[in-house]
């Protein structure tokens, strides 16, 4: 029987690495929004799509704008100097789709997450200084997830480097982005949430204040609800609090090494009464650009709570850490083809021992917030904004090895 198994499990592995070989017959020839606008290769910004180089950061942080280089064919004239309209709306389309194969408690399960994903994207610019980016979630996982990105930024107020988003963002987006990385395994400790408390590192609503200084060091600061993105009541913010963020980092040549602090509260009534949750994050981070071939990214972040279950009586305080290391390898140089993505993921959290009698599912099994993984990813692209992949992923708490193999379209 194990060798039935075992051998089981062989042939599901390789003809999910078939799959991959299969998807290189299509092709896909469109380009995505900006890359339409100014007539470019998605190369220009991306190494490869949806990781931002250098330039591709600069380029957002600049409005979404060429400076001297606005094609005049892109805003029709209208008669009004206060009055700026595109010729037509940018649009964009993504596509993720896999095939994937698991081997959990003692069971092989192979499955097609044919979409996985399907995002309808558009950014751009209202004016000069003015921008909003928006994306629909219109398939995750077979649901209509909705609006996620949603946000109108103004760049350069009052003459300086300073930029101001106002909507609904990633409370991570100044540390890592996740929607930039190139593994399906995501990096867990930003999606963490500890106890009955809606905090976590994803999606929120508020503003973000970014300042570059000119030697070097960026600041920002990020107000948010502190409850995520769900549907509102009477109100999106069912409590009397703002959680805030506060961080700063300084880049000296290929290193940059940052830190921040987030402190949060949040309530909820229990028997009667309004019970508060007191929680911070604080947390470092660094990436090395070796070169145009090998970047490294590091984040180690831990997170205190006071009360996670909003206990009247008997309230214990926890600690959870965690965080990730990345190498990302673009074999012959940003301008290839191959890239190659290590991805390192671990949560440790004592809350299951400071609250026992609440970690046992249906089956009476122990369980936890502790989290490890190793993830390793290959990429090649097909075209510019057609890419291919294959990913191998180990969690070592659950024992489980997985295998993707899919796509990854923008047009």
């Amino acid at each position: 029987m194990t060798s039935m198994m075992g051998h089981t499990r062989w042939t599901a592995a390789a003809a999910i690495a078939a799959a991959v070989v299969c998807f290189a017959a299509g092709d896909c020839g469109a380009i995505p929004a900006f890359a339409r606008k100014y007539r470019m290769s998605c190369t220009t910004c991306h190494a490869p799509a949806p990781r931002l180089k250098p330039y591709g950061e600069d380029f957002a942080g600049n409005g979404y704008r060429l400076e001297g280089k606005e094609p005049a064919r892109h805003t029709p004239e209208t008669g009004d100097s206060l009055l700026t309209l595109v010729r037509e709306l940018p649009l964009a389309i993504r596509v993720d789709a896999y095939a994937t194969y698991a081997a959990r408690d003692g069971r092989d399960q192979a499955d097609l997450k044919t979409p996985y994903g399907i995002k309808i994207m558009s950014g751009g610019n209202i004016a000069k200084n003015i921008i909003y980016y928006i994306y629909f979630y219109m398939s995750e996982r077979g649901e209509v997830a909705g609006v996620e990105d949603a946000f109108v930024g103004f760049n350069d107020l009052f003459g300086v480097d300073l930029d101001l988003m106002i909507g609904q963002f990633q409370v991570s987006d100044p540390l890592f982005k996740r929607e930039l990385r190139l593994t399906l395994e995501d990096y867990e400790i930003y999606r963490t949430r500890v106890g009955d408390t809606r905090t976590n590192l994803t999606y929120d609503r508020g503003f973000m204040a970014a300042y570059a200084a000119p030697f070097g060091t960026d600041l920002v600061a990020v107000v948010v609800n502190g409850n995520g993105i769900g549907a509102a009541g009477n109100i999106f913010d069912d409590d009397d609090w703002k959680n805030v963020l506060v961080r700063g980092s300084h880049g000296v040549g290929p290193v940059r090494l940052g830190a921040f602090g987030y402190l949060c509260n949040a309530h909820e009534m229990s028997e009667g009464a309004y019970v508060a949750n007191e929680h911070r994050y604080w947390g470092v981070d660094g990436t090395v650009d070796a070169g145009s071939a090998l970047q490294l990214n590091w984040q180690y972040l831990e997170r205190t709570d006071d009360n996670p279950f909003f206990l009247e009586a008997g309230a214990g305080r926890t600690k959870t850490r965690g965080g990730f290391v990345e190498a990302i390898w673009a074999v012959r140089g940003e301008l290839g083809r191959s890239f190659v993505t290590f991805l390192y993921n671990y949560v440790d959290s004592d809350v299951h021992e400071v609250y026992p009698g609440r970690f046992a599912d249906t089956n009476g099994r122990k369980t936890s917030l502790d989290y490890r993984a190793e993830a390793l990813n290959y990429s090649y692209l097909l075209r510019r904004n057609f890419r291919i992949s294959t990913e191998l992923q180990y969690r070592e708490v659950d024992e489980e090895w997985n295998v993707a193999a899919g796509f990854t379209a923008a047009f």
